[in-house]
């Protein structure tokens, strides 16, 4: 499979990575200008750019690209080891670093009249969607028209069936607590960016001393924002997909969530 084959993949699943290429070589190296590497979160690759310790930094920078979503180019002079040069063919290579940060997915777990309207409006944000629920007849096409994966399962087997990363966004418009208790301890060890409840404040603290009562430590209890959305006093499912949407878009953008008329001088 060629590496384009990979980055196709890696965007339909939604998954990242980092595309390394040599963009320009001069004198003796070990591969030349256009020689791509795909480099994966876990330092795992696919093509070369030439192997040995060159490759070893050319992964790191990889990684490191991966972690801030800033593209770089690195240079490296291959003359003198003991100054630090990755190998003695005399030659120098600099590589184009691109971190693939994939479209941001939105987990919408609960597939009811909200969750049904947040994954519409998610997915005509931008979003990848994808849908769970453990009533398989909700978790359909036909019951949810649009998503990019439909996940018929119990919360907690959730993880087990797509690999949740930090550019996910999982939103909770489960029906109750006892469904919630089973389920978030499995989503709580997760590194997604946005974990969030839909309900009553009442309803999150009683799920909350559930887990207590269960053994789940307080840092991890306290990534879990409930209730979710900004303060509209929405009603409609359409008005709460809109609430919900607009504090993900807050967090992910730096926002403050006040009115824009607020920030206009007098």
């Amino acid at each position: 499979m060629s590496i384009y084959q990979s980055l196709a993949q890696l965007e339909a699943a939604g998954q990242p990575a980092a595309l390394c290429t040599i963009v320009a070589s001069q004198g003796s190296t070990p591969r030349h200008e256009g020689s791509k590497m795909l480099v994966y979160p876990d330092g795992r690759t696919e093509g070369s750019v030439g192997g040995g310790e060159l490759e070893s930094l050319v992964v790191e920078a990889a990684r490191a690209a991966l972690s801030d979503g800033q593209p770089r180019k690195v240079d490296f002079s291959m003359v003198d080891p003991q100054r630090g040069d990755p190998g003695v063919c005399g030659g120098s290579v600099s590589v184009f670093v691109e971190p693939i940060v994939p479209a941001p997915t939105m987990v919408v777990i609960g597939a009811g009249h909200v969750g049904r309207a947040v994954a519409h409006l998610a997915k005509w944000l931008g979003f990848r969607v994808v849908v769970s629920d453990d009533r398989a007849a909700f978790c359909t096409p036909e019951a949810v028209p649009g998503a990019d994966q439909y996940l018929p399962c119990p919360m907690v087997d959730l993880p087990l069936h797509i690999s949740i990363t930090p550019h996910h966004y999982l939103i909770l418009t489960t029906r109750n607590v006892m469904v919630d208790v089973p389920g978030l301890p499995a989503l709580l060890e997760t590194p997604a960016a946005y974990l969030g409840i839909i309900g009553s404040k009442r309803r999150w603290l009683t799920t909350r001393e559930k887990l207590q009562e269960a053994g789940i430590p307080e840092e991890k209890l306290n990534r879990v924002v409930s209730p979710i959305g900004l303060a509209l006093k929405a009603e409609t499912p359409e008005e709460i997909a809109v609430s919900i949407l607009g504090e993900i878009i807050m967090l992910r953008r730096g926002g403050d969530g006040k009115r824009m008329g607020h920030l206009v001088p007098d």
